[in-house]
């Protein structure tokens, strides 16, 4: 090879390698390959970080506001969204802290994909390792339980021939294929594509409740009790620590150092999305969204809402994908498959990573509880609480922060002040997220249990409002069942 030979990435089965090339252009095959299955740009970076933490959220933020109320569901939006793109930032320093000491030993990771448990256990040891492992993996497995759920709960809304557990039997089989997706270098066009569905949807939802208006008689009478107050609090909580695959995400990018920014320019994007969608229709329906915690299920049938339901399905396979790829990798690592380089391999192997998935799925299908319940047990400390941690211990000695790969901007305060930042994330989560946000959480979610039972054939399916038919009729009155919702108990959550 000529000196003038330029090095370049490619990818064999989703690892890395490095190769070199003349630099002639190859055939028009490969490069439409490269544009479309092989991304590791900051562009592809932000898309997925924008695309993985809308998802089904989108419609259950409405569902919150009416459990905070209008002022409460914003604030509490900006100030979990600066939260999680703090704890993302820690994240991706730990990152590069971790890959640059290992680098320096001589490590190569063209053929391994870091994942955050391996930063904890090269950073802390394996103390560390286990609990940072136990939380993401079960976090992770949830988080893609939640999907499928949300497959269900959509598509009964066009297709109400099915019940929901078979539906859920139906898109566990779908899912299943995202094992041929070997890592995150390839979801380039999935992301582009899933920010797409959910800005139309956040969209939809925005100008199908302004042109609907006020249902006759509209009550905002929230927020009215505290398991309500923070039941919707912990979703929001959910819905911006999304950042349980940062780590593969960065180890998906060519030049990982440049990520520290983009997690919160993602977060400024889903904020045009979320904010807009939630008020306007929670505006539209006030307090019936307190048993209504999918909002399709409130808006008028039409070509513009079927279109979003579509939309939505498909963009719940991709987040499920998203979900489930460090799941894929941690197993291929404990059987010893993480280096094969045979695709169809890796994906058999893959297989027994989706059964208690979908298991899960069909025996708790209570789509709105189930996402307040993550959020407080589990996004409470993978996401926010264990990253502070972690970075506090990691640079606790002198010499860790004059040796640190990348010193804190005088912006935050230098060292003092990011410590003293990592220090209020860890208590305002503990006792806010985790203690009444747990409370909250599990007393709703046990009472689900209590009055559907598990494996629930079709959770909150007997009609509540008028058959599709009349449905038309945006200004009817709903049943008398919800007339007063400001008494209703917390229980309900009709999906």
């Amino acid at each position: 090879m000529a000196a003038s030979d330029k090095v370049v990435e490619s990818v064999i089965a989703g690892n890395y390698e490095e190769m070199e090339t003349d630099g002639k252009p190859r055939d028009i095959r490969s490069k439409v390959s490269n544009f479309f299955w092989h991304g590791g740009s900051v562009y592809d970076a932000w898309f997925s970080c924008a695309s993985n933490q809308v998802a089904q959220v989108l419609l259950t933020l409405p569902y919150s506001f009416s459990q905070l109320g209008m002022t409460s569901g914003i604030l509490f939006q900006l100030f979990y969204g600066v939260m999680g793109s703090w704890t993302a930032y820690l994240i991706s320093i730990l990152y590069v802290e971790y890959r640059t000491r290992k680098e320096r030993e001589k490590v190569d990771f063209r053929n391994h994909v870091i994942q955050w448990f391996e930063v904890l256990d090269g950073l802390l040891g394996k103390h560390w390792r286990n609990v940072g492992l136990a939380f993401n993996c079960t976090f992770l497995l949830f988080g893609s339980v939640i999907q499928l759920i949300a497959c269900a709960s959509n598509i009964y809304y066009i297709n109400d021939n099915l019940d929901k557990r078979t539906w859920t039997y139906i898109f566990g089989a779908c899912c299943a294929t995202t094992v041929f997706i070997p890592s995150f270098h390839n979801y380039r066009i999935w992301s582009f594509l899933g920010l797409i569905m959910t800005t139309y949807t956040a969209w939809y939802l925005t100008i199908a409740s302004l042109l609907h208006g006020q249902v006759e008689g509209v009550k905002h009478s929230g927020p009215t009790k505290l398991v309500l107050y923070f039941t919707g609090a912990t979703n929001i909580l959910y819905t911006f620590g999304g950042h349980a695959v940062t780590v593969e995400i960065m180890h998906a990018m060519w030049k990982p150092q440049k990520f520290k920014a983009i997690y919160l320019l993602a977060t400024v994007y889903v904020l045009t999305l979320t904010i807009p969608s939630a008020s306007a229709v929670y505006w539209a329906f006030g307090d019936l969204l307190l048993n209504h915690s999918n909002a399709f299920a409130l808006l008028p049938r039409s070509p513009f809402r079927d279109i979003s339901v579509i939309l939505m399905l498909i963009h719940q396979f991709i987040t499920f994908g998203f979900a489930c790829t460090p799941l894929y990798f941690v197993w291929e690592k404990a059987i010893g498959m993480h280096e094969c380089r045979s695709l169809c391999k890796r994906a058999a192997a893959r297989l027994p990573v989706v059964i208690p998935i979908w298991f899960l799925a069909i025996v708790f299908p209570f789509f709105g509880p189930i996402n307040s319940t993550v959020g407080s047990l589990l996004v409470s400390f993978t996401v926010y609480i264990i990253p502070s941690l972690a970075h506090i211990f990691t640079f606790r000695t002198s010499a860790a922060r004059e040796n640190a790969v990348e010193q804190p901007s005088k912006y935050m305060g230098r060292w003092v002040g990011t410590y003293t930042i990592n220090v209020f994330v860890v208590i305002w989560v503990l006792i806010v997220g985790f203690g009444f946000g747990g409370w909250a959480s599990m007393t709703n979610f046990i009472h689900q249990i209590d009055t559907f039972g598990l494996f629930t054939k079709c959770y909150q399916c007997l009609p509540q409002l008028p058959p599709p038919p009349h449905f038309h009729n945006a200004t009817a009155p709903l049943p008398s069942p919800l007339a007063n919702l400001t008494h209703a108990p917390p229980h309900l959550h009709a999906l």
